[in-house]
């Protein structure tokens, strides 16, 4: 069964209180998203296996750890998975990116599927799906959907912010997957967006209204 972790760590919550505020422009926003990816990176990671290593030190001989087993892969759901990629990547440059494009529906607060590219040895890595909002969880859902019908099997979802609902919805379609996010918020209102969250995380990272 997957586990739900909330990174409470004190620079997270920091940092987000000022990603939620309607005062923080775009740049700064932007930035924001950055720095808390890359300290969520550290808390999704936590868990890699690690192998016993002999190197040569200006010493001595040591025994030393590195990363071992599969690689991680990054994939972005477009398009406001993009703002959190960078911050992951300055923390695991090695890690290869796919992109899931989906749009939701203004109606039916569905998610609609438009692009899939993803890495040729995608089966062969650990994957991290990143969206900034998990509101209905319909998109999250379809994305790991998708990374499924092409044999990937090891998946992790992380997002900012997740509703209740979101996180219920992702639980019960896929219950294996790992939730990692900043804060579970209140309730979705009728128009799909958590509240209190910070409003369109797309609009707000890439100044479009």
């Amino acid at each position: 069964m997957g586990k739900l972790f909330i990174c409470d760590h004190p620079l997270i919550q920091h940092k987000l209180t000022f990603i939620r505020d309607e005062k923080t422009n775009t740049k700064d926003f932007r930035e924001l998203v950055d720095e808390v990816a890359t300290l969520m990176a550290y808390e999704i990671t936590r868990e890699i296996k690690l192998e016993e290593v002999t190197i040569r030190t200006p010493v001595s001989d040591a025994k030393c750890k590195i990363i071992s087993g599969r690689m991680l892969g990054l994939v972005p759901i477009l398009r406001a998975g993009l703002g959190m990629v960078d911050g992951i990547l300055q923390l695991i440059p090695g890690a290869k990116v796919g992109h899931v494009g989906l749009y939701r529906d203004p109606e039916t607060l569905l998610p609609v599927e438009y692009y899939v590219k993803l890495p040729t040895d995608v089966q062969e890595r650990e994957l991290i799906v990143i969206d900034p909002m998990l509101a209905t969880g319909g998109s999250a859902i379809m994305a790991i959907d998708a990374l499924k019908k092409r044999g990937c099997a090891q998946i992790k979802l992380m997002c900012l912010i997740a509703a209740p609902e979101g996180v219920k919805a992702v639980q019960e379609a896929h219950p294996e997957i790992d939730i990692y996010v900043a804060a579970v918020d209140d309730y979705l209102n009728d128009h799909g967006y958590i509240i209190p969250g910070l409003g369109d995380a797309g609009d707000r990272l890439f100044g479009t209204k």
